[in-house]
């Protein structure tokens, strides 16, 4: 440094040759070792190492862009008070980079671990359960971040932390509904009541798939591709139908009609018949058709077979629909449709 002042009388060009000259040569440093880290890397079996080295490298090169400023600003004659509020400016923005570098890896350690688990025990992740401890390791790692800040700039954390305590409380009398739908949210996780993918009918009108439990709400997207959000809380203490539990598979009942005077055996074998030739038909479970009623003007009956996914129910409706009415039409049995007979007396 001071042999540079010696070429270089003006203290702000000064500043700028060493803090590029920093920059470029740790810079290079970084590259060189990323590069060697790569090469060993490549050989594990894992690809967490490479996702923490790809997503780390920007964040280094603030790091040395910040450190390269930081011994730069000291050529610069200001004063005492400046220089120490530029240093606590610094080393803030420093421990904000450093937080995040370090909430990344520790979530990407979380996540991989919590699916080598589910690998291990045979057991489904439940996303929207990964989700909420995202948002909460999140949460906390923002608070523990903020404390330090604090802590830097020689704000005492003690009577800072018993003033949260008593406002706090305040806060959490104003803020109760929206605390009830956090609460909730963990409730309808940790219950397993509804998973990301299930189909869920809440009642008539409101039914579709589950995008998102998140911490307040719950995001629902119909089949006209439309985004319901409901909050927690509501969700928590109503009725939900949910599709996709206990298990994916799921029944599938087709009423039809014939007319007075039909073979009721013929009936029931054709399109027992038709039902079992349906794509997707779980065929271990049984598939039966019923004769339920004798109605006003018909013949009524319900056709019962299973599916293997909820998610094909639709298309099996349509597919059984579509065989049984031209089977009973190619055998000649009249499918009737509602009539009266009005008789005039003379």
């Amino acid at each position: 440094m001071f042999m540079l002042e010696q070429y270089i009388n003006n203290p702000y060009l000064r500043a700028l040759v060493i803090l590029v000259g920093l920059f470029v040569i740790l810079k290079l440093i970084v590259f060189v070792t990323e590069k060697i880290i790569l090469k060993i890397v490549a050989k594990t079996k894992t690809d967490i190492d490479d996702k923490i080295i790809a997503k780390t490298s920007k964040p280094f090169s603030i790091l040395i862009f910040l450190v390269g400023f930081f011994i730069a600003i000291k050529e610069i004659p200001f004063s005492e008070n400046l220089h120490k509020v530029i240093a606590e400016v610094i080393f803030s923005i420093i421990v904000l980079v450093v937080g995040y570098v370090v909430y990344f890896i520790l979530d990407l350690i979380i996540a991989r671990g919590w699916k080598r688990f589910a690998i291990r025990t045979k057991s489904r992740i439940d996303e929207s359960l990964s989700s909420l401890v995202h948002n909460m390791l999140r949460i906390v790692w923002l608070v523990i971040t903020f404390l330090y800040l604090l802590d830097l700039w020689g704000v005492q954390i003690g009577p800072f932390l018993a003033g949260l305590g008593i406002a706090g409380l305040a806060v959490a009398l104003a803020l109760q509904p929206v605390l009830s739908n956090i609460f909730s949210g963990i409730s309808i996780v940790l219950d397993k009541t509804v998973r990301v993918g299930d189909l869920v009918y809440l009642d008539s009108s409101t039914k579709g798939t589950i995008k998102k439990v998140g911490i307040r709400s719950t995001k629902i997207q119909t089949f006209d591709n439309e985004l319901i959000i409901i909050p927690n809380n509501k969700l928590a203490d109503g009725l939900i139908q949910n599709v996709a539990l206990p298990e994916p598979k799921t029944r599938v009942v087709i009423p039809f009609s014939v007319a007075y005077g039909s073979n009721i055996d013929k009936v029931k074998k054709i399109v027992l018949n038709e039902v079992k030739s349906i794509n997707g038909i779980v065929p271990d479970e049984e598939s039966y058709v019923r004769f339920v009623e004798m109605a006003n003007s018909s013949l009524n009956f319900k056709a019962y077979f299973y599916v293997g996914s909820y998610g094909d129910r639709f298309a099996a409706i349509d597919e059984a629909n579509t065989k049984i009415y031209n089977a009973l039409n190619k055998n000649k049995i009249n499918i009737p449709f509602p009539q009266m007979d009005v008789h005039l007396k003379k």
